[in-house]
């Protein structure tokens, strides 16, 4: 089986999940064991003291934007930061593509905590995923479309307007699409 990740899952309009409206999906990790990503273009503004459970606690009183991934495990934490980290600092996790990892380092999560946070990184609770054959059923089913990932997109894109960027990206209408077999 081939995988499909990395690539972009962008719902189609007639898709009635609410977790999945009008989202754009970084797919990370798909074989045939199922599949993984997150929502990129939902964002969560928290306001007040934030503390994160780590050792020693962290809090800070800045603005900090987290960003819902999906609704599966809602109490997991990921951090993608889209850039190569320093070659002194072992905060990798995942490659996702060029120059985007996916973490779960309690040591970058503390950086982004910090005054000032890594710019190309961002704080993810919970994610999306598929079950064996899932997502392919759902791709049979015309309840997504796939194209590129672009990382300019999810960090220099409104998030209102990821959705309907990525699909005329992709030279469609997102009035026009259809749920069918193929995009018409």
């Amino acid at each position: 089986m081939a995988s499909l990740a990395p690539c972009f899952l962008l719902s189609m309009p007639q898709l009635v999940d609410p977790n999945f409206s009008r989202t754009v999906v970084l797919l990370c990790k798909h074989n045939e064991e199922g599949a993984l990503g997150l929502v990129v273009n939902r964002p969560l503004v928290t306001t007040g003291r934030v503390t994160v459970n780590l050792d020693p606690p962290v809090s800070t009183d800045r603005e900090l934007q987290v960003w819902v991934g999906g609704p599966v495990e809602p109490h997991r934490s990921w951090v993608l930061v889209g850039e190569e980290p320093d070659e002194h600092e072992d905060l990798r996790g995942m490659r996702i593509a060029d120059n985007m990892y996916l973490s779960t380092s309690p040591d970058l999560l503390r950086r982004l905590l910090e005054p000032s946070p890594p710019l190309l990184a961002r704080l993810f609770v919970g994610d999306s995923g598929w079950g064996p054959g899932q997502l392919e059923a759902e791709l049979e089913e015309s309840a997504w479309l796939m194209s590129d990932v672009d990382r300019d997109l999810i960090f220099n894109t409104p998030p209102d307007k990821l959705w309907e960027t990525s699909i005329r990206r992709l030279g469609a209408d997102p009035a026009s699409l259809t749920m069918s077999r193929g995009v018409h």
